[in-house]
This record gives C-alpha cells, sequence and structure tokens, in this order.
C-alpha cells in the first residue's frame, strides 16, 4: 500500500519545496527599492563629526549612522543612504569612491549613489548635508 501514499507525500513535499523556493525569491527581488532594513534615511538631524575626516576628492563610510558622505572639492559634500537599495543591506566598505554591499555583490558611485554593479539597480537616496563649525550634519533641515 505504499503506492498511492507515497505519491501523495511526494506531490506534498513538492508543493512545500516549491513555496520556499518562491519565499526565497521575493526576499532577494530586485523590486525592493529599499530592502527589508529600516529607514534608509535620518529622519532627524545627524552629526557626523569633523568634516575634514571626508577626504577631498574621496569619501568616508559612516557606517553607525547608515551614512556615506564624498567631498568633490574643499567644502563641498555629498551624502547618500549607506543602505543598499536590492536587499537593505549596508556598504560594507569603500573602494576609492566605490561602495561594496557584503551580501549580493552591489557596488555603487558614492559620489553620484548610481548603482555600478547588480543586483541593485536603483541609486542610493541622497541626504542632505551641511558643514556647521567644523562638523558635518546630515538629515532633514541639515
Amino acid at each position: 500500500m505504499a503506492g498511492p501514499s507515497a505519491a501523495r507525500r511526494t506531490v506534498l513535499k513538492g508543493a512545500a519545496l516549491a513555496g520556499a523556493a518562491g519565499l526565497g525569491v521575493a526576499a532577494c527581488s530586485t523590486e525592493s527599492k529599499l530592502g527589508h532594513g529600516e529607514n534608509p534615511t535620518p529622519t532627524a538631524p545627524v552629526d557626523l563629526g569633523a568634516a575634514a575626516d571626508v577626504p577631498v576628492g574621496g569619501a568616508k563610510l559612516y557606517r553607525d549612522q547608515r551614512l556615506v558622505v564624498s567631498c568633490p572639492a574643499k567644502g563641498e559634500y555629498k551624502a547618500f543612504s549607506a543602505q543598499c537599495t536590492h536587499a537593505g543591506c549596508l556598504l560594507e566598505k569603500l573602494e576609492g569612491t566605490v561602495g561594496d554591499c557584503p551580501c549580493h555583490g552591489s557596488k555603487f558611485d558614492v559620489t553620484t549613489g548610481k548603482a555600478l554593479q547588480g543586483p541593485a539597480t536603483a541609486s542610493l537616496p541622497e541626504v542632505p548635508v551641511t558643514a556647521e563649525g567644523g562638523n558635518l550634519i546630515a538629515g532633514p533641515k541639515a
């Protein structure tokens, strides 16, 4: 009597595996613009410390604040969320002005926020940033 029961179990296992595979694909979807992480940008002003810590022509990653700041010219700053737009992971390191996402290999130009290598296709959200009294302040009303 193993025949009908075994066939039924095989069908049920196949359905369960197909459902689990679908969830895995949905969790890693490139349709996400913000991923599954927290808010990608600050909701209040954030003091990042000394503006001089960001080299002219370079960038600095502020992992704790979930931001990356570049300095294209002396006294000019651009800030972006450091949260990958694919799955919400934080950028792990900078190689020059290219930010690396450790989760799926996405790369971003941190001077423009543009995705350079997928699976991410959306740019990093820009964050207002100003230099006040020698410190960088990022976020709303910065």
